[in-house]
């Protein structure tokens, strides 16, 4: 499979390859020797490739190079070729290659001296024994083909975090990075990244934008089968039969062992399920004699489930992957409201695509994990291409950003268990805050979470314990591809980690603080959305924390002064203020609508995270007017669309995703949405003027 732009170098398949030659100059050198070794989802591998040419003596016969090539590229497939100085070895290929009547297509390749350079620019040099020595590299033996090759792969792979912290990520921006590199040296290797991103390897690895859009667009609560239908653990099998046949359904859900059907909801982990293949094979078992059982003892359980609020492309990927065809359906507090069948997805199969999401859910590892998030770049260019809307693609990015949190938790447990620091000392939840929560991600995030723990007292055990994880979690994260919050709005921080009580007294604390400086950050954890741990603390503290500031005028309007104002995206004339040919559209768009639905939500208790349903929710109390608050909807959707269009181009194209757009890039239509959008969004800090007084207390 082609590597894609956006694979994660920590996650990249690539083949560290070195030429022992007769000259070193390559315009006369004559390959001796090649040798390669594998990385492997950024892990150095045993397979290892070792080829000793003979150079022809004057009047002889060419060695078999054509047999050579083909042992070499069936080594290297599609791997990403890596090196010392790459550009030599491919010249001499190239050349070799050339004199035998060969036509090869250059391979993708990164310089390892590059990337070092790129890493580390004040180095004294960039010889294999100087990085090697910077890099702590214990045995930097590189006498032979074999040797170097070694040492050039681990190289690489010791250079990856280094890369990282200097914002180089993914493939296609260490590629970019090495090409300003190159320009600015005036000056390159023959045959090093021979041939620029074509527009046809591009087109070769989106391969989501042929994908069904509708798992994208439609929610699992739309399709399931509601209310869910129960049995009594004890019912007899041939009841249960009758009951399916009768009803014309595939499952029956099987209750708790002495609870009432009737008496739900119930908590999923507590029931079983029961279907149309269950009772086909207990037949076949065990014959007529089954009827009499109790369905319990046929039963599959623990059930598999899946959120109502999740998209359908979820539940898709989670059937494929443990193949079942019935699931659960469960709230935000995991209790059983629905049935999901394959028959109700049977129109809607996408599975190369829907993948991503149980790809997250079972990494086995960071480099796992931070392949399948690299995924969700390409998952955004497929909907686009589908027509899919730029607010439903936010709220996919939101779910699997939430999912993707949820798995560097459960990693981030299990490093704490193989430390001896045992299991969480009391129930929790993981929260993510700001855009995250509100389900408006698009592709340049950074971490924003907390923790919430049932019990313990600030710096006490519980607390300590949960500082390590905070710190476990947000590393994960970082090195996954989620960047760390500049802010320190992370869970490792103090100030977002406590117990219950610890959280109700911070926010009673916010509510009565007098200084907009005394709540910086503070409005984005009204956005909290539980992704792992225990769902029913996090509702109860987030219901709490609305409760408390309703009606409070003076911490809205503090709310408000706190995140600042946002800043004009247009001129005098109306043309665009850009910067480098630039506009910011979070600073002169975004912020002000989202700041401005928020803190009047707060203000008028309208409990609800998404920007949208917070402006409906001040419409249906009568409160503005209808029309400027749609408007203010429409922007923000229409930023979005700017934004998001923009960053898969960066993406794709190896730079880093930001929230500034080329206007001169949109289309015509496009550009005068965006106008009238920033026109709108200007109107933000006059509506939250006027409307945090409305409506009495």
């Amino acid at each position: 499979m082609l590597q894609a732009n956006v694979t994660p170098l920590i996650a990249l398949d690539a083949v560290a390859l070195e030429c022992e030659t007769s000259d070193v100059d390559p315009l006369h050198a004559r390959l001796c020797r090649v040798s390669a070794v594998r990385i492997h989802a950024g892990r150095l591998t045993a397979d290892c490739l070792d080829i000793t040419v003979a150079p022809p003596a004057a009047g002889a016969a060419l060695p078999d190079l054509a047999g050579i090539a083909a042992r070499l590229d069936g080594f290297l497939g599609t791997a990403v070729v890596i090196g010392h100085n790459i550009g030599f070895d491919l010249a001499v290929l190239a050349d070799e290659c050339a004199r035998a009547g060969l036509n090869r297509a250059p391979p993708r390749a990164l310089d390892v001296r590059a990337l070092a350079e790129v890493a580390r620019p004040d180095l004294a040099g960039y010889s294999l024994d100087i990085l090697a020595g910077w890099l702590g590299l214990a045995n930097a033996a590189h006498a032979s083909a074999p040797d170097a090759a070694r040492l050039a792969a681990e190289i690489f792979l010791a250079l990856v975090p280094h890369l990282r912290e200097g914002g180089i990520r993914t493939l296609a921006e260490a590629e970019q990075a090495c090409r300003h590199l190159m320009a600015a040296r005036e000056a390159g290797h023959r045959g090093f990244l021979a041939a620029d991103l074509a527009a046809g390897r591009l087109d070769a690895e989106r391969t989501f934008a042929r994908l069904d859009s509708y798992p994208y667009r439609h929610r699992i609560e739309e399709v399931m089968s509601a209310p869910p239908l129960f049995t009594a653990a004890t019912t007899p099998v041939a009841a249960v039969l009758r009951e399916i046949v009768e009803r014309r359904i595939s499952s029956l859900f099987v209750a708790p062992r002495g609870a009432d059907p009737a008496a739900g909801p119930f908590d999923a982990d507590q029931v079983g399920i029961v279907t149309e293949r269950d009772l086909a094979r207990a037949l076949a078992e065990h014959g007529a004699a089954v009827l009499q059982a109790e369905v319990a003892a046929i039963m599959s359980a623990p059930l598999a489930a899946v959120p109502a609020d999740a998209f359908v492309y979820r539940a898709i990927g989670r059937m494929d992957r443990l193949r079942v065809r019935h699931l659960g359906v469960v709230d935000d507090i995991g209790q059983i409201v629905g049935a999901l069948s394959a028959r109700d997805l049977l129109r809607m199969r996408a599975r190369d695509a829907v993948s991503l999401g149980d790809e997250i859910d079972e990494a086995p590892d960071v480099p796992a994990l931070a392949k399948a998030w690299a995924k969700i770049a390409s998952v955004a260019t497929g909907l686009v291409s589908e027509g899919v809307g730029a607010r439903d693609i936010a709220a996919v990015i939101s779910r699997e950003l939430g999912a993707l949190t949820r798995r560097a938790a459960v990693l981030a447990e299990q490093r704490m268990a193989a430390r001896g620091r045992g299991a969480p000392p009391c129930r929790y939840a993981v929260l993510v805050l700001g855009s995250a929560g509100r389900g408006e991600s698009l592709l340049a995030m950074d971490q924003d979470n907390a923790i919430l723990f049932a019990d313990g007292a600030p710096d006490g055990p519980a607390d300590r314990w949960f500082a390590e994880l905070g710190a476990d979690l947000a590393d994960i994260l970082h090195v996954a591809g989620v960047p760390l919050c500049k802010g320190e709005v992370m869970a490792r921080s103090p100030a977002w980690r406590g117990s219950v009580a610890t959280w109700r007294e911070r926010v009673r604390h916010w509510i009565t603080r007098s200084r907009p400086e005394d709540l910086l950050s503070v409005d984005i954890f009204f956005d909290l959305r539980c992704v792992h741990g225990d769902a029913r603390l996090a509702r109860e503290l987030w219901l709490d924390a609305f409760d408390a500031a309703r009606g409070q005028v003076g911490f809205a309007k503090l709310l408000a002064e706190a995140g600042g104002h946002g800043q004009p995206g247009l001129s005098l004339f109306g043309g665009f203020k850009t910067d480098a040919g630039r506009i910011d559209l979070k600073k002169t768009g975004l912020f002000a609508i989202v700041t401005a639905a928020r803190c009047l939500a707060i203000r008028h208790h309208v409990v609800e995270r998404s920007t949208p349903a917070r402006l409906a929710g001040l419409r249906g109390r009568g409160l503005g007017g209808e029309r400027d608050l749609d408007h203010l909807a429409e922007a923000q959707s229409t930023l979005l669309q700017a934004i998001l269009h923009q960053q898969i181009e960066d993406v794709h194209a190896g730079r880093p995703p930001g929230n500034a757009v080329d206007p001169a890039r949109l289309d015509p239509a496009l550009r005068e949405a965006l106008k009238e959008a920033l026109r709108a969004a200007a109107t933000a800090d006059d509506l939250v003027k006027t409307l945090l007084f409305a409506g009495g207390r």
